[in-house]
């Protein structure tokens, strides 16, 4: 627990790699891919939201693998381009700038998605073996339920729990806040899953 508290930032280190890291985030893939596609604005479609689980009730499963990749892959990049230039801790902060980046996006109001694939993607760059474990977590929620909303909110749970046993304690309070923040951006789906009207993987919007 002591590591939590010797983080290497200056302002000027902090704040490079919290607007790298937001504006890599905020890129909203999904919304754009769409549009690219000729299927219009995918946040009038099911849930309205940007992401690859809403994409993929446009019935294009090509387009919601590549807004997947995407978002997750835009997260790991900040995570990835901030370490080399900035260092270890720096790269932590980036990754969480990149999270909110994805929920609160500039360009589209800041109204975007609910973040899991991003999560998914600052674990890659930050700890490689929890992003394997979120995966296994997921799959195996979703393969027995599916559920997408129901699949990230335990997985989210599982992560910060297992980091913080594993001593890596800035990035455990840094996905633990995440994790706060993906419920949050989940409770109307929790509302659903608690009714019973939650719509399941692979429902066209």
């Amino acid at each position: 627990m002591a590591d939590f508290w010797t983080w290497q930032l200056t302002l000027p280190t902090a704040l490079a790699a919290i607007v790298i890291g937001y504006l890599l985030g905020s890129i909203p893939f999904g919304l754009v891919l769409t549009r690219m596609a000729g299927l219009g604005d995918v946040r009038k479609i099911g849930s309205g939201n940007i992401g690859a689980t809403n994409v993929l009730r446009t019935g294009n499963k090509p387009l919601a693998i590549a807004t997947l990749l995407l978002d997750a892959f835009k997260g790991t990049a900040a995570v990835l381009i901030v370490a080399h230039f900035f260092g270890e801790d720096a790269s932590v902060l980036a990754g969480f700038a990149a999270f909110i980046g994805h929920i609160f996006p500039v360009w589209i109001g800041f109204k975007g998605g609910k973040g899991v694939a991003t999560y998914l993607g600052i674990l890659l760059g930050l700890a490689p073996l929890m992003a394997l474990i979120f995966s296994i977590v997921w799959l195996a929620i979703a393969f027995t339920t599916r559920y997408s909303s129901l699949s990230a909110l335990v997985a989210t749970l599982v992560i910060p729990v297992a980091l913080w046993i594993l001593g890596a304690d800035k990035i455990a309070a840094a996905m633990a806040l995440m994790t706060i923040i993906a419920w949050y951006k989940h409770r109307a789906n929790i509302a659903r899953l608690t009714t019973g009207t939650e719509t399941k993987i692979g429902a066209k919007g």
